[in-house]
């Protein structure tokens, strides 16, 4: 039977330690709100970004392997690697007695504002923005969140609580953007925001790692230079000594991602007994991170790191990739900032508005890092193939 009680009096949030977020005490939305029946103030913020046209444009995007590889499904995209990074953090989150639910929800939002191409697309649109307030991609996320994204008819945006806006607002620092300035009263930002910003680099490395592995960029041979990679096979077949090839590969990523939860859980633990926190508001006070590695998990995890852009994000057929999306990236921004009227109707409204304020760059931004890598492709191939139809 349903729960007859009205949601500001249900408990949506027992068990919680005292420096944990509550939906219930939390800051609220910029625009006030009705409390939903079932749902917490945070499980609707998840409902809301799930339902985003820019969390499915996830499923498009990619990461390291780029559709310029033209490899198919094989690797991970922006909406896996999204996942991911949720299902750990609230993991995390529960054994630290923190919210799950925001926790989540900052997770399947952090990566919204990715740009086509992954992490190179990125920097060329850094690049191309440089006079007109860079382009970083959390920041980026915000925007969509804040402004972007237009589903209701009394408000700009998702409307999420100010606990979500901070964690999405507090994981890009690059660029200056207007939308932050309501969250720098803090030096750090919620434990669940911290924990998110910790697991989002345990899910890609390790995930880059295998993903590496399956594509050949990443040799057996090279391997044994990632002390990390080395730790794990003989923690693997100390239980399993005659298993070889790609279950070999995945108990070993499997331990690599168990020892850094495990780790961290346990070194966030220490910094919360040494802190003592008695609300949210002394985590964000407090000047040092208290989500973090121990020194010798940290040491081990910036080791792997290395190891990726030594042999992965550095590889030639990687690089070889940049520069083709480069050209794709840098031809379409260039040509829809000198002839606007190739932009959709929509966006063309956009750009007549900002363009008497001089902001008709970031509208174009918006929109080309709104692409996923194959409709960025098609759009080039639409805008500069003579035979392609228009």
């Amino acid at each position: 039977m349903r729960d007859p009680r009205p949601a500001e009096t249900r408990d949506f949030e027992g068990g919680l330690a005292p420096y944990a977020s509550r939906a219930s005490s939390g800051r609220g939305r910029a625009h006030p709100e009705a409390e939903h029946q079932y749902r917490s103030a945070y499980q609707r913020d998840r409902d809301r970004i799930i339902h985003s046209q820019a969390f499915r444009r996830l499923e498009s995007k990619t990461q390291v392997y780029t559709n310029l590889f033209q490899e198919g499904d094989l690797f991970r995209k922006r909406l896996t690697h999204t996942i991911e990074v949720a299902q750990i953090s609230r993991t995390v989150a529960r054994e630290l007695c923190v919210n799950e639910d925001l926790a989540e929800s900052i997770a399947l939002a952090h990566d919204l504002g990715h740009a086509p191409f992954g992490h190179k697309g990125q920097d060329i649109l850094d690049d191309l923005m440089r006079d007109a307030g860079g382009f970083e991609h959390n920041t980026q996320s915000l925007r969509i969140i804040c402004l972007i994204e237009h589903r209701y008819p009394d408000f700009q945006g998702l409307n999420l609580t100010w606990e979500v806006r901070e964690g999405v607002a507090k994981k890009g620092h690059r660029q200056a953007e207007p939308l932050k300035k309501e969250f720098e009263g803090f030096p750090n930002p919620s434990l669940e925001a911290q924990i998110v910003d910790v697991c989002d680099p345990i899910t890609y490395t390790t995930h880059d790692l295998d993903d590496g592995i399956t594509n050949g960029t990443i040799g057996q041979e090279t391997l044994g230079e990632c002390l990390f990679w080395n730790e794990g096979v003989g923690a693997v077949k100390s239980r399993h000594p005659d298993l070889r090839g790609k279950i070999l590969n995945y108990q070993v990523i499997r331990h690599i991602i168990n020892a850094q939860i495990t780790d961290l859980i346990a070194q966030t633990r220490r910094n919360l007994e040494a802190s003592k926190p008695s609300s949210p508001d002394d985590v964000r006070s407090n000047p040092d991170k208290t989500c973090s590695f121990s020194a010798e998990m940290k040491a081990k995890h910036d080791d792997l790191k290395r190891f990726l852009y030594r042999n992965m994000y550095e590889h030639h057929r990687v690089k070889r990739m940049e520069e083709k999306a480069r050209e794709v990236i840098e031809k379409l921004f260039h040509k829809f900032l000198s002839s606007p009227e190739l932009l959709p109707a929509s966006v063309q409204a956009h750009f007549k508005r900002e363009k008497a304020g001089g902001n008709e760059k970031r509208i174009v931004c918006d929109y080309v890092a709104g692409m996923t890598d194959r409709y960025a492709l098609e759009e080039y191939d639409r805008l500069f193939n003579l035979r392609s139809r228009v």
